[in-house]
């Protein structure tokens, strides 16, 4: 008898329209055909494949949910599909394609000037501008209101001074959107900047010796007085709300994206066990087995139900409560870390080989729960949302 699929099991396909299928299956070609493969040799070697980049662009997947300029403007449930396919090969893949459509380029797209918007976008689109998003500081993670970055006025040009920390693309982005201070002030004060590449005073150190999110350029954005024209600043928001408001749109993509990495370790994993023999018979036959491959299923099935349900929420009005977003993202992450766990321990001593993709979703998954809100910030924004009072 052959096994039944997560998406079999769920019939998600009926609830797609033909478009949707279309972009999820052209991605996931993409995926199993020119990532896949090597997705453990680049974790290994801590590298990004820039080389697949041009093709990246090519699929429309840089972006894909803004609205010209090069964009396809694809649906909220599209862009889901796109991550969670994404996400299948490795966490590093989907989150250089979430921090450059969901955070470099939401941002100049949300708040930049019209001027801003010609000028990067439609490179950004073509891959042939990467993109960076430096909010996170070495001191500032839960609490970004308590940065340090500073900008100060100076004729007709901003300084600014600071450092930005665990910033994905940063070693090979041609440009930064970064978050200051302005002067002294307090969180209202934020705003945001564009700092090119080649900016007297910017460097991006890489992060070496990460244990998770290997196949990611991560880094540092160090400004030393750094200079950047008045042009620079991104004219339209102001205050904290900026840089929170391109974290939602990154943390709703987050939600779909994990569910690719729980689906890749069950599938492996499925097959495994269907092949390993113990005591005369495959593992797959043993009842405790089947629970525990039940249980996984179950509980990736009901998140796919959950995101797409938000997703079409989010098509359906433009936007979701940040509540929404929160319990999503939590949630989901959750469930794919314990699928991640779940899987490596059916694996036993083979579950630590990166031939099988376990430990390392497991390991990327890691640093997931943690970043865009970590899964302890969530459950606040959740209570005080259910309570009305405030925990933080």
């Amino acid at each position: 008898m052959e096994p039944l699929s997560l998406d079999a099991l769920s019939e998600i396909d009926t609830h797609l329209s033909d478009e949707e299928r279309m972009v999820r299956d052209s991605v996931r070609r993409f995926v199993r055909e020119r990532y896949a493969a090597r997705a453990g040799e680049l974790f290994e070697e801590e590298r990004f494949p820039v080389e697949l980049i041009p093709e990246l662009a090519e699929l429309g997947v840089l972006g894909a949910g803004l609205k010209g300029y090069g964009c396809a403007g694809m649906s909220a449930v599209e862009y889901g599909l796109i991550l969670q396919e994404l996400e299948y090969g490795d966490g590093g893949l989907r989150s250089f394609v979430s921090v450059q459509g969901s955070l470099a380029m939401y941002a100049i797209h949300a708040y930049g000037s019209e001027e801003q918007k010609q000028k990067y976008l439609p490179e950004m689109a073509q891959g042939k501008l990467i993109g960076c998003f430096g909010l996170t500081e070495p001191d500032s993670g839960s609490d970004p209101g308590s940065m340090t970055t500073r900008a100060r006025r100076d004729g007709d040009s901003w300084v600014l001074s600071g450092t930005k920390m665990w910033i994905t693309n940063s070693p090979l982005a041609h440009l930064a959107v970064v978050w200051a201070k302005v002067d002294d002030g307090g969180p209202e004060s934020i705003q945001g900047f564009i700092v090119e590449r080649g900016a007297r005073g910017f460097e991006t150190p890489k992060i070496h010796g990460k244990m998770s999110l290997r196949a990611s350029e991560t880094g540092e954005i160090v400004l030393d007085e750094c200079r950047v024209p008045a042009s620079a600043i991104l004219p339209n928001k102001r205050g904290l709300g900026g840089p929170l408001g391109c974290l939602t749109q990154a943390r709703f993509g987050i939600s779909w994206g994990v569910l690719g990495a729980a689906k890749a370790c069950f599938e492996s994993t499925v097959e495994y066990a269907r092949t390993r023999v113990q005591f005369g018979v495959p593992i797959a036959s043993k009842q405790l087995m089947q629970e525990r491959l039940v249980e996984m299923a179950v509980e990736i099935v009901k998140g796919d139900l959950l995101a797409l349900h938000f997703g079409r929420i989010k098509d359906r009005h433009g936007r979701l409560r940040p509540e929404q977003v929160s319990l999503c993202k939590r949630e989901n992450v959750r469930t794919a870390l314990d699928v991640a766990r779940s899987c490596r321990a059916v694996l036993g001593g083979n579950g630590i080989l990166l031939e099988y993709p376990a430990i390392r979703h497991m390991l990327n998954l890691e640093s997931v729960y943690t970043y865009e809100g970590t899964h302890e910030v969530h459950t606040l924004v959740l209570g005080k949302a259910l309570t009305g009072l405030d925990a933080f």
